[in-house]
């Protein structure tokens, strides 16, 4: 067995299907299991969407692209969509009467946290929680949704608070990937993007992974929490929109209407064993679904 060899080999692992084959496709069968994935894009992107989507998902059979669990969803920008999350559970529940539960909802555990350290603390409750294993399904997915958010203005520039936040990063992730090693679960995290200065080839003609810049609503970005963090995930999926104005011809009006038209993105930037791949999506009632070329 040679290393390229072993590259070639298909992962393992279980995956939780998005629900989309167009979308599964570009992540190679779906979310993994015991890995961190994160989404990254601008406000309005589609990353909560995904996160809902996904926690309703997560209670379908494996047969199904599901994984038969439970999910925690643990939310850091106030307030909570426990509506959409109520409609998207409705829609799946009429779509799979006999595969998910009358009551989804009763299967997606929430909770807001508003610092880091608090995050550390729930992350411990969930290990015991998950140990316990006194819920109806067990639980096999973790959303935080947004990590970026927990040290928007919790630390300074300096030297020693760059630091800490760094060690703060590390102690995160390694708690998310332990939780996701022991009990097969997949870990979703959601990053907010930052301007990007800097020239195009990136730094000394070194282009970065997290420090080349990506094109959103004509912007160019890069991904919140720098390098540091970038070294914490498995995956990093990047979601684009642009707003494009469109002509539309009305019928008896004396002149064009101007439109604007949504165009989003989804972007593999970087995962284990796979490749970049991008398609366009939309969302619709039932989520997020990815758009053939």
């Amino acid at each position: 067995m040679t290393p390229q060899n072993l590259m070639l080999l298909p992962l393992s692992t279980p995956k939780l299907s998005i629900g989309c084959p167009i979308l599964d496709h570009c992540l190679g069968g779906g979310i993994p299991c015991n890995s961190i994935t994160e989404l990254v894009g601008e406000s309005g992107s589609g990353k909560t969407q995904l996160c809902l989507q996904l926690t309703v998902r997560a209670q379908l059979p494996p047969s199904h692209g599901g994984l038969g669990g439970s999910s925690i969803y643990i939310f850091t920008e106030f307030s909570f969509s426990f509506r959409r999350l109520q409609q998207l559970g409705n829609l799946y529940h009429a779509s799979y009467p006999n595969l998910i539960g009358l009551e989804p909802l009763e299967d997606i555990y929430v909770r807001g946290v508003h610092d880091a350290e608090e995050l550390i603390n729930v992350l411990g409750d969930i290990e015991a929680f998950t140990a316990i294993d006194h819920t109806r399904l067990p639980v096999k997915l973790i959303v935080i949704d947004s990590i970026a958010a927990l040290f928007r203005s919790q630390y300074q520039t300096t030297p020693a608070d760059l630091k800490r936040r760094s060690e703060m990063f590390f102690n995160i992730s390694a708690t998310l990937k332990g939780l996701a090693n022991k009990f097969g679960l997949a870990v979703v995290v959601t990053n907010q993007v930052v301007d990007f200065i800097g020239p195009h080839d990136g730094v000394n003609g070194v282009r970065l992974g997290n420090l080349e810049s990506l094109n959103t609503s004509g912007r160019r970005v890069s991904p919140a929490l720098g390098l540091a963090w970038a070294h914490c995930i498995n995956s990093r999926v990047f979601l684009a929109r642009h707003e494009q104005s469109i002509g539309v011809n009305i019928r008896n009006a004396p002149s064009t209407t101007i439109c604007s038209q949504t165009h989003r993105t989804f972007h593999l930037l970087f995962a284990p064993h796979l490749a970049y791949a991008s398609t366009e999506f939309v969302i619709r009632k039932e989520g997020l679904v990815g758009v053939s070329g």
